[in-house]
């Protein structure tokens, strides 16, 4: 698995911790962004020139989105969607929610895993993001939670496509509960980030500034 810097790279984490947290062996190189080098280097692993790709059996694969939907059809005893075909669909739906939209959220709020940077005023549609976000893991909780502390009980691509957002959200200390959260959010949010694999990720983080 071919990644950016864990700090700001939000896109590399979400097929990292798909697979540490689903306990498959993988191999990772780390190209660090924003340097000289960083333009000439990500095109001997990515035919698009951007990271994450995951080099498998021949391939190349690069995209989130599809990075996690080879890994969940490789490896059909991890479980990585939902068995059911309602919790399934839906956990489709939102996946491809996050991977296309939530841009001024994106903007205004960007991935800075190793920091922390307190936002007292949140932009008008950053802040409709985050209400959207607030209300879809509720959703997915109420309905589809039942199984373990997950969107969808057990973890799934759901969770690994939603994680640089449970990041951001501590990063700038988000106070969810003024985008009408009930605690379900909040609690979500708190879990994801003490995963050992976030932890790691972290760690990873404060080592690349510190370098």
């Amino acid at each position: 698995l071919v990644i950016g810097s864990k700090n700001k790279s939000s896109w590399s984490l979400r097929p990292w911790l798909l697979l540490r947290q689903s306990g498959i062996a993988f191999d990772e190189v780390v190209i660090p962004l924003d340097r000289p080098e960083t333009r000439s280097s990500i095109p001997k692993h990515s035919p698009t020139g951007k990271v994450p790709v995951l080099k498998a059996d021949g391939l190349a694969i690069w995209d989130s989105l599809a990075i996690a939907e080879f890994i969940a059809e490789s490896h059909p005893d991890r479980g990585l969607w939902p068995a059911d075909r309602d919790a399934r669909a839906v956990g489709r739906s939102v996946s491809a929610e996050m991977h296309a939209g939530f841009q001024a959220l994106r903007q205004s709020l960007p991935m800075d895993f190793a920091h922390s940077l307190p936002m007292m005023t949140i932009p008008a549609d950053a802040a409709a993001d985050i209400r959207r976000i607030v209300a879809l893991w509720h959703d997915c909780r109420t309905r589809f939670g039942a199984g373990g502390p997950f969107l969808f009980g057990r973890f799934s691509v759901a969770d690994a496509m939603f994680a640089p957002v449970a990041s951001r959200f501590t990063t700038y200390a988000v106070d969810l509960a003024a985008h009408g959260d009930d605690g379900t959010a909040q609690n979500y949010r708190a879990m994801m980030m003490d995963l050992p694999a976030m932890l790691d990720w972290q760690a990873a983080s404060r080592r690349e500034l510190a370098a």
